[in-house]
């Protein structure tokens, strides 16, 4: 009785889940894998979930190893699944570990959301923006117009930013623009690996090169021959890693782990970190040759707070995002709630404010427009805004006098509100207020 009422609760779950023995056999597949998939339950369960599913982590990102071999759990892993008419659809993974009543290990459990309908959305989104990023500010426009003076190079690129702002959406772009963007494009965290895994994770390995090594593994630069390979977070690599990457720039050539025999690659590298590289190269955790192989085409995003003309314009595009995601109509924000955005120092960049208009999306019921009201409360208690002074300034402007100083400023806000002593902010306030 209580096995059948567990069950209930796992088809319940609006996500797919199904659970694998140590064979990697299907012996559990829930009704929302079934809707996902296609797959109807009496006709998996038995089946190697290779065999069911055979998705493009198989062969070197199997969730259901890693955490056998770890015992760290996935979170949000991204990948694509087979349905039952031979189509793809883009899931994203949770996996752990499956314990029995002893606290041994006795196989795996997997859930997967159905991404189709979001990815729909980012394609569509994207076709309006720079491959789906946001930018209209001078540093952006920048990093966009190097993006396509180097389309025609294979040379390395190294990017800088803080998180959130957004290096991962510039790795897409340089793919999507490079001689290589119909080739594999592969991507590697090097903060979430393990570093007695990264090696075997990069460069794959022989069966018993180690325990659990039961059959050889190609690694992601051999999956990525030809194509490209995006290392994200590249200073937390450790350094003996970092001198064999170093080899692979220089020589394109690595060996499996356990094996002698020299392999060779075409990868581009992009990379990227978070941090500022010179601490990593002052304090010895980042090898300064390295840097220099990697840093041949450098691309420095700025943080949010230093682009907040842009904050507008993401508005908007997250604001059209999640009408989509959410069914809703929400058509604008209100401008004091613009104006609490734009004061704001934003410390997680461009995903925090994602997470705020959502946030926003959720709290907004009725009305038509984001208010204040809506907004997080860390942020609303956070900024103190500057609205009595400067309502008696925005009165006394006068229109004719902003749009020629716009004009001969190139429409650059900042350099405007200068010139006329007020914030920035001041400036969008009064233009949406006279929009008409």
């Amino acid at each position: 009785m209580e096995r059948n009422f567990q069950n209930e609760i796992l088809d319940s779950l609006a996500e797919g889940l199904f659970t694998v023995d140590k064979d990697f056999k299907i012996n559990f597949f829930n009704s929302a894998a079934e809707k996902i998939s296609g797959f109807k339950r009496e006709n998996v369960l038995g089946k190697i979930c290779k065999q069911v599913f055979n998705t493009n982590l198989c062969e070197t990102d199997c969730p259901i190893v890693k955490v056998l071999l770890n015992g760290n759990n996935i979170y949000d892993l991204e990948s694509k699944y087979n349905c039952f008419d031979s189509k793809t659809f883009p899931v994203k993974i949770n996996a752990t570990v499956l314990i029995n009543s002893q606290n041994e290990p006795i196989g795996g459990v997997v859930s997967f959301r159905d991404l189709s309908n979001l990815i729909d959305i980012d394609k569509y989104l994207s076709t309006k923006n720079y491959f789906g990023i946001v930018g209209y500010s001078k540093p952006m426009k920048e990093i966009f117009e190097l993006i396509e003076e180097i389309s025609d190079s294979n040379a390395s690129v190294l990017i800088q930013g803080e998180t959130g702002t957004g290096k991962e959406l510039i790795a897409n772009a340089i793919q999507e623009t490079s001689q290589r963007k119909r080739q594999k494009f592969v991507k590697v965290n090097c903060s979430v690996l393990p570093h007695n895994l990264l090696a075997s994770e990069l460069f794959g390995h022989v069966k018993g090169a180690f325990t659990d090594a039961v059959s050889d593994r190609i690694g992601r630069f051999e999956l990525a021959d030809k194509g490209t390979i995006f290392l994200d977070e590249i200073t937390e690599m450790p350094l003996n890693m970092q001198t064999q990457i170093l080899r692979v720039i220089q020589e394109g050539a690595f060996e499996r782990l356990g094996e002698s025999v020299t392999r060779k690659v075409d990868v581009r590298i992009i990379a990227a970190t978070n941090l500022k590289i010179k601490e990593s190269l002052t304090n010895g955790k980042f090898r300064e040759d390295l840097f220099f192989r990697l840093n041949v085409i450098p691309i420095e995003i700025p943080p949010l707070r230093d682009r907040k003309d842009d904050i507008p314009f993401l508005t908007k595009h997250f604001i059209q995002k999640f009408n989509m995601i959410y069914k809703k109509n929400i058509l604008d924000i209100d401008t004091d709630a613009l104006d609490l955005l734009i004061q704001y120092d934003w410390p997680g960049n461009v995903r925090e404010l994602e997470n705020t208009i959502e946030y926003a999306f959720v709290r907004t019921k009725k009305a038509n427009s984001i208010c204040r009201c809506c907004l997080p409360t860390s942020i609303r208690h956070s900024v103190k805004v500057k609205c009595n002074e400067e309502i008696e300034t925005t009165r006394k402007i006068n229109s004719k006098e902003l749009l020629a100083l716009l004009e001969k400023n190139k429409w650059n806000k900042s350099a405007v509100a200068k010139i006329l002593g007020v914030d920035r902010s001041t400036i969008w306030r009064y233009l949406k207020n006279n929009k008409n």
